[in-house]
């Protein structure tokens, strides 16, 4: 499932550091529901909240490395594509850059629907990065959100056209030309060591095929620097060709991780032109992250500043959304400021959408209280919207986990007089159990006392929540944080209501809940 992919990477998240999760795995397997905001089911993972990584289904381990895992992947249905699609593997062995659209499509770890949105991790921690792992996430925050790929790629090269702006694809008639002897030695001959002097004049080709992409990569982590000279002299005036390859990209990327400063300021020179189109292209824009995480500041501003005017379509685009939180994470705060102001007025509906929630979420994270204080005020005045919302509520969820009291302490207020409604919604949920989580002592006194109410009746706020598939777990959050008089209330109710709460699927789990608590069995 090509949807897998986009939650291959390890999300630094970039959208969150999931969250320990409150409840035993058991508990969240029968709640139906994914710390990593997807439904039971979807994308081909159990439908559980987790805080650890999310596993496709099949139980699917390696010991890889991320970039190692995630660039076998994108080259496993590279293979898989080509197949279904009667291409060899030799077509794609050398040749001009492949086209987003033309053999792979490397799916965004974000994609649909969310589940009842977990305790996991706030962007949907789209893998970190992309810049190893060929994906990046689920986002870096610490609930489970809308995935989306990471990627990072591009930039160009002397021999490209001009600064058009142009991202260049891969020829089809290109993509027949024969590997060379050196090269089907290479791929043939396992027994034989290679190193980077024996590819001399072949490197480009190498770069562009699975095994010699590789190869370069694994060897440029230890080389000397006359030995990442000799590569580097073949590599650069092919850089943008590279930069839009499927396995290119890679090797661009360990330049940048190991080139020399003279080499990485080098590339860095051939993103200037082109940073837009790279960033929206599918290996491009791994690319751009990595070079943002290397390059020296006066570069960064060059680069981001080629993405002004355009900053609301790099956020709304399944790659290009992943450059922008880079620039969040990576640049001076003083450079980026054009980012924050063109969000001004739009903030919910990015809050909404499921690349723009981990942008919003990195400006919170990352930029300084007076760029972060217009956003905060949009997202007070839409509390309620977004916490309904399959993506807003990662949002509000954010703001609970890291804003400071006052913010907090705002949207409980904003929580309070519709807890039992928000309690029983797929989403807002979610949010009632994190203002009961970080709510100070006054919140969560004054939020349980609502559930409470004045009396035990069979339609009181507390014996509704009980039986119902997502409220159920608010009562169970409210037992772990609520004072001991407000326990013992909840406890006297449930053995009175015992009863009729057997004959209901959620009322089992508060009572089974109460049971482990007393250590004894109600009757």
């Amino acid at each position: 499932n090509p949807n897998i992919l986009g939650m291959m990477g390890y999300q630094q998240q970039s959208i969150a550091n999931p969250p320990q999760a409150s409840m035993s795995d058991a508990s969240l397997l029968m709640r139906g529901k994914s710390a990593n905001g997807f439904s039971k089911g979807t994308n081909g993972f159990s439908g559980y909240r987790s805080s650890t990584n999310m596993q496709p289904s099949g139980g699917l381990t390696s010991t890889r490395r991320p970039d190692e895992f995630a660039q076998y992947w994108e080259e496993e249905l590279l293979q898989k594509q080509m197949s279904a699609a009667n291409i060899s593997a030799d077509a794609l062995s050398f040749g001009p850059n492949p086209s987003p659209n033309t053999f792979v499509s490397i799916p965004n770890s974000s994609s649909n629907g969310m589940g009842r949105g977990g305790q996991g991790v706030l962007e949907p921690k789209m893998p970190p990065l992309a810049a190893h792992s060929g994906l990046s996430g689920m986002a870096s925050s610490s609930h489970a959100r809308p995935s989306m790929p990471a990627e990072k790629h591009h930039s160009k090269s002397p021999g490209s056209s001009s600064r058009s702006g142009h991202v260049p694809e891969r020829d089809h008639l290109d993509s027949a030309v024969p590997r060379s002897s050196l090269l089907e030695e290479f791929r043939n001959n396992k027994n034989k060591k290679y190193e980077l002097k024996d590819i001399v004049g072949h490197v480009v080709e190498f770069s562009v095929d699975q095994h010699g992409s590789r190869f370069i990569q694994q060897k440029l982590e230890t080389a000397t620097d006359s030995e990442k000279e000799l590569v580097f002299d073949e590599v650069f005036p092919e850089a943008f060709r590279l930069m839009t390859d499927v396995f290119g990209n890679y090797v661009i990327q360990k330049f940048f991780e190991h080139g020399t400063p003279h080499e990485i300021r080098a590339l860095a020179d051939q993103l200037l032109g082109h940073v837009l189109p790279l960033s929206l292209q599918m290996y491009g824009c791994r690319v751009i992250q990595k070079a943002l995480e290397v390059i020296d500041v006066d570069q960064q501003e060059y680069v981001v500043r080629e993405l002004e005017g355009h900053v609301m379509k790099c956020v709304k685009d399944q790659n290009g959304n992943h450059v922008i939180q880079k620039c969040i994470e990576r640049v001076p705060a003083l450079l980026i400021q054009f980012i924050v102001d063109s969000f001004q007025g739009q903030v919910i509906s990015l809050a909404m959408h499921p690349y723009g929630c981990r942008v919003i979420q990195r400006i919170l994270e990352h930029c300084s209280p007076m760029q972060k204080g217009p956003v905060l005020d949009e997202i007070q005045r839409g509390v309620v919207q977004l916490v309904q919302d399959q993506y807003g509520n990662y949002v509000i969820q954010h703001v609970l986990e890291h804003g400071i009291p006052k913010e907090r302490s705002m949207i409980v207020y904003k929580i309070k007089g519709q807890i039992l409604a928000l309690s029983q919604h797929k989403f807002a949920s979610n949010v009632v159990e994190k203002c009961l989580t970080y709510g100070n002592s006054d919140d969560r006194r004054e939020m349980i006392d609502e559930i409470l109410g004045q009396r035990d009746e069979p339609n009181s706020a507390l014996n509704v929540m009980m039986k119902d598939q997502f409220a159920n777990y608010v009562v169970q959050k409210v037992l772990d944080v609520a004072e001991d008089r407000q326990r013992e209330i909840i406890i006297q109710r449930v053995k009175n209501n015992v009863a009729v709460l057997k004959k209901y699927t959620y009322g089992k789990h508060i009572i089974a809940r109460i049971e482990k608590m007393c250590g004894k069995i109600l009757q």
